[in-house]
Protein backbone atom coordinates (compact mmCIF):
# COMPACT_ATOMS: atom_id res chain seq x y z
CA UNK A 1 0.00 0.00 0.00
CA UNK A 2 1.75 3.47 -0.81
CA UNK A 3 0.78 5.98 1.95
CA UNK A 4 0.31 9.28 0.98
CA UNK A 5 2.93 11.56 2.76
CA UNK A 6 2.27 15.48 3.92
CA UNK A 7 4.42 17.68 2.16
CA UNK A 8 2.15 20.86 2.17
CA UNK A 9 0.47 20.30 -1.36
CA UNK A 10 -2.74 19.21 -0.21
CA UNK A 11 -5.65 20.45 2.10
CA UNK A 12 -4.82 19.13 5.84
CA UNK A 13 -8.33 18.38 5.96
CA UNK A 14 -8.04 15.78 3.13
CA UNK A 15 -4.90 14.47 3.39
CA UNK A 16 -6.60 13.39 7.25
CA UNK A 17 -9.36 12.23 6.06
CA UNK A 18 -7.40 10.04 3.80
CA UNK A 19 -5.09 8.85 5.92
CA UNK A 20 -8.38 8.14 8.40
CA UNK A 21 -9.75 5.38 6.04
CA UNK A 22 -7.24 3.07 6.33
CA UNK A 23 -7.05 3.00 10.42
CA UNK A 24 -8.86 -0.15 10.83
CA UNK A 25 -5.86 -1.55 8.65
CA UNK A 26 -2.98 -0.22 10.31
CA UNK A 27 -4.65 -1.40 13.48
CA UNK A 28 -4.80 -4.48 12.37
CA UNK A 29 -1.20 -4.65 11.02
CA UNK A 30 1.33 -2.47 12.85
CA UNK A 31 -0.95 -2.05 16.37
CA UNK A 32 -0.95 1.70 15.22
CA UNK A 33 -3.66 3.99 15.06
CA UNK A 34 -4.06 6.72 12.17
CA UNK A 35 -2.72 9.51 13.80
CA UNK A 36 0.25 7.92 14.87
CA UNK A 37 0.78 6.69 11.08
CA UNK A 38 0.02 10.29 10.10
CA UNK A 39 2.32 11.83 12.12
CA UNK A 40 5.18 9.73 10.78
CA UNK A 41 4.20 10.86 7.22
CA UNK A 42 4.49 14.68 7.26
CA UNK A 43 7.22 15.82 5.67
CA UNK A 44 10.89 16.64 7.70
CA UNK A 45 10.68 20.08 6.61
CA UNK A 46 7.44 20.55 8.56
CA UNK A 47 7.61 21.05 12.31
CA UNK A 48 5.16 19.62 14.57
CA UNK A 49 4.89 20.17 18.31
CA UNK A 50 5.88 17.10 20.01
CA UNK A 51 2.20 17.51 22.12
CA UNK A 52 0.20 16.11 19.33
CA UNK A 53 -2.58 13.68 20.66
CA UNK A 54 -6.13 14.24 18.41
CA UNK A 55 -6.62 14.54 14.84
CA UNK A 56 -7.99 17.51 15.92
CA UNK A 57 -4.40 18.90 17.03
CA UNK A 58 -2.27 18.01 13.59
CA UNK A 59 -4.68 19.58 11.46
CA UNK A 60 -4.04 22.86 13.43
CA UNK A 61 -0.17 22.49 13.25
CA UNK A 62 -0.62 21.64 9.86
CA UNK A 63 -2.16 24.56 9.12
CA UNK A 64 0.09 26.85 11.00
CA UNK A 65 3.18 25.55 8.91
CA UNK A 66 3.79 28.11 6.09
CA UNK A 67 3.54 25.47 3.88
CA UNK A 68 -0.47 25.64 4.30
CA UNK A 69 -0.21 29.38 3.62
CA UNK A 70 1.53 29.01 0.22
CA UNK A 71 -0.69 26.13 -0.31
CA UNK A 72 -4.23 27.99 0.31
CA UNK A 73 -2.36 31.28 -1.99
CA UNK A 74 -1.57 29.39 -4.50
CA UNK A 75 -5.15 27.78 -5.10
CA UNK A 76 -6.34 31.88 -4.90
CA UNK A 77 -4.22 32.41 -7.55
CA UNK A 78 -5.23 29.30 -9.18
CA UNK A 79 -8.85 30.87 -8.88
CA UNK A 80 -8.06 34.01 -10.61
CA UNK A 81 -6.71 32.78 -13.77
CA UNK A 82 -9.49 30.23 -13.68
CA UNK A 83 -11.49 31.07 -16.98
CA UNK A 84 -14.95 29.90 -18.27
CA UNK A 85 -15.01 28.42 -21.56
CA UNK A 86 -18.75 27.98 -23.28
CA UNK A 87 -19.48 24.38 -24.03
CA UNK A 88 -20.33 24.89 -27.70
CA UNK A 89 -16.67 26.54 -27.77
CA UNK A 90 -15.13 23.05 -26.32
CA UNK A 91 -15.63 23.53 -22.83
CA UNK A 92 -16.90 21.43 -19.93
CA UNK A 93 -19.17 23.01 -17.54
CA UNK A 94 -19.21 20.23 -15.19
CA UNK A 95 -15.40 19.94 -14.80
CA UNK A 96 -15.42 23.43 -14.83
CA UNK A 97 -17.89 23.63 -11.80
CA UNK A 98 -15.57 20.92 -9.91
CA UNK A 99 -12.22 22.71 -10.36
CA UNK A 100 -14.11 26.41 -8.85
CA UNK A 101 -15.03 24.18 -6.15
CA UNK A 102 -12.01 22.15 -5.43
CA UNK A 103 -10.48 25.64 -5.65
CA UNK A 104 -12.65 27.17 -3.36
CA UNK A 105 -12.13 24.42 -0.56
CA UNK A 106 -8.31 24.27 -0.71
CA UNK A 107 -8.00 27.97 -0.60
CA UNK A 108 -10.39 27.97 2.49
CA UNK A 109 -12.50 30.79 0.61
CA UNK A 110 -15.96 29.58 2.42
CA UNK A 111 -17.53 33.42 2.31
CA UNK A 112 -20.13 32.99 -0.52
CA UNK A 113 -20.03 36.94 -1.67
CA UNK A 114 -16.40 36.32 -2.20
CA UNK A 115 -16.77 33.55 -4.17
CA UNK A 116 -19.55 35.52 -5.99
CA UNK A 117 -16.73 37.76 -7.08
CA UNK A 118 -14.54 34.89 -8.05
CA UNK A 119 -17.03 32.69 -10.29
CA UNK A 120 -17.73 36.43 -11.93
CA UNK A 121 -14.14 37.06 -12.86
CA UNK A 122 -13.99 33.41 -14.80
CA UNK A 123 -16.57 34.65 -17.19
CA UNK A 124 -15.15 35.38 -20.48
CA UNK A 125 -15.04 38.62 -21.60
CA UNK A 126 -16.52 38.08 -24.86
CA UNK A 127 -19.51 36.72 -26.38
CA UNK A 128 -20.89 36.04 -23.09
CA UNK A 129 -22.86 39.53 -22.94
CA UNK A 130 -26.04 37.08 -21.45
CA UNK A 131 -24.27 36.06 -18.64
CA UNK A 132 -22.08 38.81 -17.33
CA UNK A 133 -25.80 40.98 -17.26
CA UNK A 134 -27.57 38.10 -15.81
CA UNK A 135 -25.44 36.80 -13.05
CA UNK A 136 -25.50 39.20 -10.35
CA UNK A 137 -29.28 39.71 -11.15
CA UNK A 138 -29.45 36.18 -10.52
CA UNK A 139 -26.97 35.89 -7.79
CA UNK A 140 -28.34 38.53 -5.66
CA UNK A 141 -30.12 36.15 -2.49
CA UNK A 142 -27.96 33.01 -3.00
CA UNK A 143 -26.95 31.62 0.57
CA UNK A 144 -24.41 28.48 -0.71
CA UNK A 145 -21.97 27.30 -2.81
CA UNK A 146 -24.57 24.91 -4.09
CA UNK A 147 -27.38 27.41 -4.85
CA UNK A 148 -24.30 29.46 -6.16
CA UNK A 149 -23.79 26.51 -8.62
CA UNK A 150 -27.04 25.87 -9.26
CA UNK A 151 -27.80 29.32 -10.69
CA UNK A 152 -24.69 29.50 -13.06
CA UNK A 153 -26.20 26.57 -14.39
CA UNK A 154 -29.30 28.20 -15.33
CA UNK A 155 -27.59 31.03 -16.37
CA UNK A 156 -25.45 28.45 -18.76
CA UNK A 157 -28.04 26.54 -19.79
CA UNK A 158 -30.32 29.57 -20.65
CA UNK A 159 -27.27 31.21 -22.48
CA UNK A 160 -26.72 27.63 -24.82
CA UNK A 161 -30.53 28.30 -26.06
CA UNK A 162 -29.71 31.84 -27.00
CA UNK A 163 -30.39 32.85 -30.78
CA UNK A 164 -27.16 34.65 -31.60
CA UNK A 165 -25.16 36.34 -34.41
CA UNK A 166 -25.21 33.74 -36.92
CA UNK A 167 -27.47 31.11 -35.83
CA UNK A 168 -29.89 29.05 -37.89
CA UNK A 169 -33.26 29.66 -37.30
CA UNK A 170 -36.63 28.03 -39.07
CA UNK A 171 -39.49 30.47 -38.96
CA UNK A 172 -43.16 28.50 -39.38
CA UNK A 173 -46.05 30.37 -40.87
CA UNK A 174 -48.89 29.94 -38.16
CA UNK A 175 -51.82 30.16 -40.40
CA UNK A 176 -50.31 27.95 -43.00
CA UNK A 177 -47.74 26.02 -41.53
CA UNK A 178 -45.30 26.69 -44.16
CA UNK A 179 -42.23 27.59 -43.28
CA UNK A 180 -40.63 30.93 -44.72
CA UNK A 181 -37.73 30.70 -47.01
CA UNK A 182 -34.90 33.37 -47.67
CA UNK A 183 -34.60 35.55 -50.34
CA UNK A 184 -30.35 35.20 -50.77
CA UNK A 185 -30.29 37.34 -54.13
CA UNK A 186 -32.34 40.21 -53.55
CA UNK A 187 -30.87 44.15 -52.88
CA UNK A 188 -32.37 45.60 -49.92
CA UNK A 189 -30.50 48.62 -47.94
CA UNK A 190 -31.53 47.38 -44.18
CA UNK A 191 -30.81 44.97 -42.02
CA UNK A 192 -27.38 42.91 -42.77
CA UNK A 193 -27.77 43.25 -46.10
CA UNK A 194 -26.25 39.80 -46.60
CA UNK A 195 -29.42 37.64 -46.44
CA UNK A 196 -33.63 38.24 -46.03
CA UNK A 197 -36.45 36.90 -44.74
Amino acid sequence: MDLPRYEGNIHPDEWICNIQKFDYYWRAKYGLGYLDIAISLVDATIKLPDDIFTGEELRNALKEDISFTIFKNTNKRKLQSLKYNLERNGGDTSKFVSTFRKLCYNAEIDDIEEQKKYLYKTLPNNHFDYISNEFYKKMKDVDSINELVKRFEDIVFEESNLIRNESIVALKHVATGKYLSSIKNLSYITGSKSQMV
